[in-house]
Parts: C-alpha cells; structure tokens; sequence
C-alpha cells in the first residue's frame, strides 16, 4: 500500500527484495528479524539506557540491505534534545489535522537528521477509560477522532523516508497489568470500536505495526494469529512489516514468527539462534522466515530508495521553526472549559498576579517512559508568565501547602491563577517489572549473544533498578502507571475551596494527560482552563492564551462525567477484562446521562453561529454543508463536528459517533462556509457472522454541532433505504444488508 504514497515502482522492489533474498543465508536472514538494543553502551556513554541514538537491527552489509532504525516518541524525537511537543492527547484536543501533520513533518526531520528511519510513535490505542495510564499518548477516546490524527501524522512522518509504525495493535488500555492482561472482546466490538483508526492509518500505507504486551482472546499479542495475519494482511492487505513491543511482547518464539510476527524488538530473547535452531530442527519451516525476512526487505528497500526531500543534518534538531511550531501546538490545544463571566482573557495591565500550585513551577512535559524527551529547555508556567511580563507586574508564587499566605495575596491581587493536577509519579508508563516477567529477560538477550560478562554486570543493576522502584511505589512516591484518581489530589482541592470566592478572577489550570473530574469543587470558580503537559514551549502558550494574545480554539477529546460511575469498568489489577461497544459519550448516550462536559466542548473568547445547514445525497457518500459565523468581537477557530445515527438498524448501535470534523479559522462578523463529505463506508456495521463490514439501505440521522451534547446539535436526515448501496460495497470484505 505504501508503494502508491511513495512514488515507488512495486514489481521494482520486489524483484530487488526477491534476489537479496535469494542470496542470503539461513541465519543472515533471521538476523534481518531481531533488534541490537545495547543498554550497556548506552548508559555508559550517554546516561540514557534507552533510546539515545536508533535501535538498530543488523540489516545485511554484505548485500548492502540498510539496517532498520528505531526512535520512539510520540511527543517528539526521544532521541538527543530533539523538539518537545505536548502529549498527544492535547494535540487531540486541536482537532486539527493539518496541525498533527506539521508535527510529523518536523519529526520526520529530526528522526532522520539523528540517523532514525523507523518512528515507533504513532500512538494510536483509544481511550476506553480515562484511569489508563498511558492516556497521554494517544488522541482520544473516539475512534474516528483518533484515526484522523493518527492518519496525518502517518503521512507526514513518511513522507521523509522514514518508516511509521503503529502501536499498540491492539486493545492496549489498561497500563498496570499489561504484561498479563487478557483482553476478551467480539469481533463486531473489534472492528468497530479498537481496530479501525489502525486499518486507516494501513489503507493509507504505514510501513508497520508494533503488537502490543496484552493477549487478546487468550493470546498475546504479538502471537495471535488473527491479529498478525487473519485480520491485518488477510483482510486489510497490509504489505508491511510487524515488530514486537520491547522484550515482553513475545513468550514463544516459534508461536510468534507463524502468527506473522515479523521483527522481535529491541533485542534477541525468542529469535536469532533460537530461531535458527528451530528451522534447523525442522519446528519452524523455512519459508515462513523467508516470508517475514521478505517483508522486511521489501518495507526497507522501498524507503530508502526513494529520493530524499532534503538533506538532514543535525541543524534540524529543534531548529528555531520548530520550537515555534511547539509553542503553537500548545495555544492550539489548550481548552477553555468553563468562562464564567467571561472572565478571561484576563486584562494585560494587571499590577499584581498570585501564581498558585507546585505544577506551575515544575518542568512537567509528561511522563517518564519511553516517550520522554530531554529538550533544550522547558517553559513552566511560572516561567512563561514572569517572561510574558518582565518588570511590569508583581507576581506572588505560593506552593501547594502555602494557604495562608496565598489567602492574603488573593485579596489584592488582579487575578489568581491555580494550577493543579498530575505529573509523572500520578499516570504513565508503569515502570516497576511485573511478577514472572522479569527486566532479567535484557540480561538473557545479552547471554543469548554470547555477551556473558554483560549479562551478569546488567543483572546487578537491574535488580537495583528494580528494588529502588518498588520501594518507591510502597512509599506512595508513585512511578507512573494507570491512575489511581480521576479527580484532582486532596491538597489541592483544598487550595481550590480556601481561596474560592476571594478574588472573582480565579482561574483553575488543570494540568495532566487525560480526563480530570471537576465536580467537587467546579462550582467554586468562575473559569477553568485545561493545560495538558504542554511541551517545551507551554509556560509561553498559556501567557499567551490567559491574556489574550491566542483565542483558545481547543475541545475535549473525551467526556468529564458527573461520577465515576458512568464510566466503563476498569481495574488496575485484574488480569481479564471484556470490552464491548461502548465508552465515553456513546455509553452515556446509551445510558441517556449527561456529562459534565461533552466530547468535543470547548469554549472561545469569541461566539460562534451555525446556520443554514444542509445535506446533500450521493451515491458513496452524503455531504454536510454548513455556515460558520463569527459573531463576537475577535477572529477565532471552530470545530465543526458532524455525527451519525442509525436508530432503524437491524443489529443494536451507538446513538451516534463521530463521523466527521472540520477546524476553521473566521474573522470577527464573518461567515465561512463550511462541507464536510461522510463517506458510505464510515458508517456500516460489522457482521461477526458474515466477518464482513455492512451498509443498511435504511435512513441515518445526521447530527452537526460544536459538540457532542444534543442541545450543541441540529439534525438532518438523509434516506438511503431506496438507493442502490455504494460502489465499494462490492469490494472484498464489504457487503449491503
């Protein structure tokens, strides 16, 4: 598929794949198939175990095959002191793709300037439950939301050569367990709701998949046949290559290389030798690794000999532009979720600010895992406003146990800005090594390549490593993981409650990678902005949003409930769990509850009119057209969110899902017009039975609003019951009812 986006001559490459193939022995091709993560080097001459230059497999020098060349992300480049975005989940809340693929095309360019040519950051798992601590990773909680994003940045990452890879295929959502969770879910649940921003991001030629920790119905994944094979090459096409999630992903190596497993990252545990004795033991055929050694040579060839944009040096690595572009990134993802007052943007000439909470004073850009950057420098928000103001303004700065003093300033300050939430002990990747899957698994990889000496030197700090993490946990320091708190901390809703109703300008700034619940102590402030970890640049965004400088255009990427309750189950501890068709606003919906605030709410320093709304019908798809006015006083951004409903169905559905968004920029007293087209194919059902994706001849119900709450929304209808079903039904894998 990536043949087509590249510009590259298929039979070309294949040919060229084929006669290196041909010329390679038994183990030059398994060695093709394994990482050569070297943790000792690593730490030794960068301090940084993990990810400081490219992961590299061995490729085949003799034939001149390049080697693949790993960097994680998603928030930037991990590599070196690459740009720091905010955390996907805020660029979600942009919904905006041409923004997400701006990023891509700057990771492409860093990845590429550090000698990377495989980017393991397209982050693309839902958020089914906003306790999941890896939520900051990915987009959001809707699966057409969050294969938008994915898709752009998918296209801009390749479109500097550098291979994009998926991850985690699948149902990974719950951080704790998941080197032993089993995820048991159906078929029409599967394609419906955690496969399909996957299969867009496929269709449109990502070079590859990482598999996930989990098992999904009994197996894990990375060794599931259905997911590897049945679904992703058999029904979806794919012609790229799979690689395993780091070290864990796979337990068998001979049920893992059959499923179509194809690249065990980031180092040999279950392939090299291992794998070379299986074959020459007669347990794994040879042809099954000729056919993963295929994939990867045929993925490898065709990008790297395509012809480079640019040339990429090192004067790349957070170049000026892309700094900039940081800090744009952050305005446009902040969300005003509550102006009271119309309080903000607060006046400029303010004399005297009082900057509460110990986040405001803190680098704070995310968690401590594989995603984590080092950048150049990092703005607090305490920074950004002192710098935003130099020598015109007193600002007071109180921490979280400062009370009274932070009451005496709130009296004659101008305003109060409170900034509470998480950081990296409260949520992400869950650092401490589970029970019978031990870090020792590096250890062996190294005395599987007959590096004894580092094997037994490693196994020492390991255990170090893992004891001091432990210990942490036990003495409530936190080390990432799934929440164990969906609101804000005891201390600082305390805060909130001591200097509520002191000051009228008062400004809660919410700061984490995911959902926080507002509704102890919403009703104390006039105004709450939510701040994300904002990246390198977002103590100088928020300045310029909380002033006025930036109109905030941002929305909820997911809903805040009223109570927990109306959330999914979820459980940090328990190793099974059952997913179904609904999360979010479509359990709500189901449940006809309310949530506090909607997927898709966010407010401006502006007003919005939506008018004239119409629709048109086609033979593939129905176009949504629609007037933007702004009636306010300052040009800003809305987001057009069109969802669609099929309440006649034959089979039980979603009330309505999201099916389509549009983000426009509109003057003060202009009007813009505004189409959106729903293709056919995005609103047909999937047949467990038939295994086959169904459009109804039925009617839809259209919704288009500014989100996903029923009074934001004015229905349409449009009738496709008397029509033919559209072209594409006859493909393979569709079909009408």
């Amino acid at each position: 598929m990536f043949y087509e986006k590249l510009g590259i001559h298929k039979k070309t490459i294949k040919n060229k794949a084929s006669q290196a193939l041909d010329q390679m022995t038994l183990k030059e091709k398994v060695y093709l198939l394994n990482g050569n993560w070297n943790v000792l080097q690593n730490s030794i001459k960068y301090k940084n175990p993990y990810n400081p230059t490219p992961i590299e497999t061995t490729g085949c020098e003799r034939l001149g095959i390049p080697a693949i060349g790993f960097a994680d992300g998603p928030r930037g480049i991990v590599m070196g002191q690459s740009t720091c975005f905010p955390v996907s989940m805020a660029r979600g809340a942009s919904f905006d793709r041409d923004l997400e693929s701006r990023i891509g095309d700057v990771i492409g360019k860093e990845g590429r300037a550090q000698g990377a040519n495989y980017f393991a950051g397209i982050c693309i798992n839902l958020l089914r439950h906003p306790a999941w601590g890896r939520a900051q990773e990915t987009y959001g909680e809707d699966p057409y939301h969050v294969g938008e994003m994915g898709l752009a940045l998918t296209e801009s990452v390749q479109d500097h050569n550098m291979m994009a890879c998926l991850k985690h295929y699948a149902v990974n959502n719950i951080e704790n367990t998941r080197f032993k969770l089993n995820v048991k879910a159906d078929d029409r649940t599967m394609h419906e709701v955690y496969l399909p921003h996957f299969k867009k991001s496929v269709d449109a030629g990502a070079a590859s998949l990482m598999g996930a920790y989990n098992k999904y119905n009994g197996d894990q994944c990375c060794e599931s046949h259905k997911l590897q094979t049945e679904i992703l090459r058999d029904m979806w096409g794919f012609e790229g290559f799979t690689s395993s999630d780091f070290m864990f992903g796979i337990r068998d190596g001979k049920k893992a290389i059959d499923s179509g497993m194809d690249v065990e990252m980031p180092a040999p545990v279950h392939y090299h030798d291992k794998l070379v004795k299986l074959v020459e033991e007669g347990k794994v055929k040879e042809s099954t690794i000729n056919t993963a050694a295929l994939r990867v040579l045929e993925t490898v060839l065709a990008f790297t000999s395509r012809r480079e944009k640019q040339h990429y040096g090192p004067h790349l690595v957070s170049h000026p532009d892309h700094i900039a572009l940081a800090r744009e990134v952050a305005e446009k993802s902040v969300v005003l979720m509550k102006n009271d007052g119309n309080i903000l943007p607060l006046v400029k000439t303010v004399k005297k600010l009082l900057v509460v909470g110990s986040l405001a004073a803190v680098e704070n850009v995310g968690d401590d895992g594989s995603s984590k950057i080092k950048p150049i420098h990092a703005i607090t928000q305490l920074q950004g406003l002192q710098q935003y103001f130099g020598e015109s303004c007193e600002i007071v700065y109180c921490g979280d146990t400062e009370t009274e003093k932070a009451k005496t300033h709130a009296k004659d300050a101008d305003a109060v800005l409170i900034f509470v939430g998480n950081n990296k002990a409260d949520e992400g990747e869950y650092l401490i090594p589970d029970e019978g899957v031990s870090m020792e698994i590096i250890a062996d990889s190294y005395q599987n390549r007959g590096m004894k000496w580092r094997s037994k030197f490693l196994r020492r700090g390991i255990r170090k490593g893992a004891n001091d993490m432990a210990a942490s946990d036990e003495q409530g320091q936190g080390v990432g993981g799934d929440r164990a708190n969906l609101g804000l901390w005891a201390n600082h809703i305390a805060m909130i409650k001591a200097l509520s109703g002191i000051n009228p300008n008062t400004v809660v700034n919410l700061i984490g990678g995911s959902m926080i619940m507002t509704k102890e102590w919403d009703h104390l402030v006039p105004a709450i902005v939510h701040n994300w970890y904002s990246g390198m640049e977002g103590g100088h965004a928020i300045a310029r949003i909380l002033f006025g400088d930036v109109n905030p255009s941002g929305k909820l990427p997911f809903i805040v409930p009223h109570d927990e309750r109306h959330l999914p189950y979820f459980s940090r501890t328990e190793r099974e769990i059952e997913y179904d068709l609904y999360h979010g606003y479509t359990l709500l919906d189901k449940n006809n509850i309310e949530p506090m605030y909607a997927f898709g709410h966010g407010l401006s320093y502006t007003s919005f009119k939506l008018s004239n709304h119409r629709i048109e019908k086609h033979k593939d798809f129905f176009r949504i057209s629609v007037e933007v006015t702004n009636t306010g006083k300052v040009d800003g951004e809305e987001v057009v969110q069109v969802y669609v409903g099929c309440k006649d169905s034959v089979v039980e559905r979603q009330k309505k899902l999201l099916k389509g968004f549009d983000k426009v920029a509109v003057k003060s007293g202009k009007t813009i017009p505004v189409v959106i087209d729903v293709p056919l194919e995005e609103i047909k059902y999937f047949s467990g039975e038939r295994q086959k994706f169904i459009f109804e001849k039925t009617a839809y119900q259209v919704f288009v609003g500014n989100s996903s709450c029923e009074s934001a929304l004015t229905q349409l209808d449009v009738d496709y019951s008397e029509v033919s079903a559209p072209a594409k039904t006859a493909a393979k894998g569709t079909e009408a009812a």
